[in-house]
């Protein structure tokens, strides 16, 4: 099946930019390979037809490239019930986020006046935050230029020490790693085990203090 679009960014140095298509939202990387013969220097805004193929790390490119010429490029179609469907999962998943991060500060303060949680805790699930939302960022990065990428078991490792807030955000505003369902259940059972023994060691936490003789505190 062929689509149409506009070639929407082009890096000539490296000889490879991205296709916007009409049919969709979704950009799918190119290569100046893709392309047949006799198009010339692909040029930002230039209508084009494709095919699209799954790359080796299971990314969208596209193949056979063709250019189209001027008014040959088809109107996108109405927009559909099927064709919104993307901004309301992204609007369903906006509201999850600020909800889940919402409960988990309110827990975090529970558990600090209740059981005297270390401000320290705080200060690390911040600094792991920053550092996974950096490292989704880099992930993406190398996704979208075929670059080595950052396996999964390392953004689950930071998600369970601690970083998942940060992810969680990432998957959001950087629309990284947020429709792979079969990632999405590991994900959450990451955030479940997180806050589990954020529950656990705090508890932990109040009986060694309590225990503790007040001349030794």
């Amino acid at each position: 099946m062929r689509l149409e679009g506009i070639l929407k960014s082009w890096n000539d140095e490296r000889g490879f930019g991205f296709l916007e298509p009409l049919q969709s939202h979704e950009d799918v990387f190119v290569h100046i390979r893709a392309f047949r013969g006799g198009i010339g220097r692909p040029q930002v805004g230039q209508a084009m037809s494709f095919e699209v193929e799954v790359g080796p790390e299971g990314k969208k490119r596209a193949k056979n490239v063709e250019l189209i010429r001027a008014g040959r490029v088809s109107r996108p179609r109405p927009q559909t019930s099927r064709s919104r469907r993307p901004q309301t999962l992204r609007v369903l998943r906006g509201k999850a986020t600020l909800i889940t991060l919402s409960l988990f500060v309110i827990l975090y303060v529970v558990l600090t006046v209740v059981w005297k949680l270390p401000l320290v805790a705080g200060a690390v699930y911040v600094a792991l935050s920053l550092t996974t939302y950096g490292v989704y960022g880099h992930d993406k990065s190398a996704a979208q230029q075929n670059a080595r990428r950052t396996t999964e078991l390392t953004l689950h490792f930071l998600a369970l020490a601690g970083g998942w807030p940060g992810a969680l955000l990432a998957q959001q505003f950087l629309r990284h790693k947020s429709a792979k369902l079969g990632f999405q259940v590991e994900f959450w059972c990451t955030v479940a085990m997180n806050i589990v023994a954020l529950v656990f060691v705090c508890w932990i936490w109040a009986n060694v203090s309590a225990s503790v003789p007040a001349t030794m505190r």
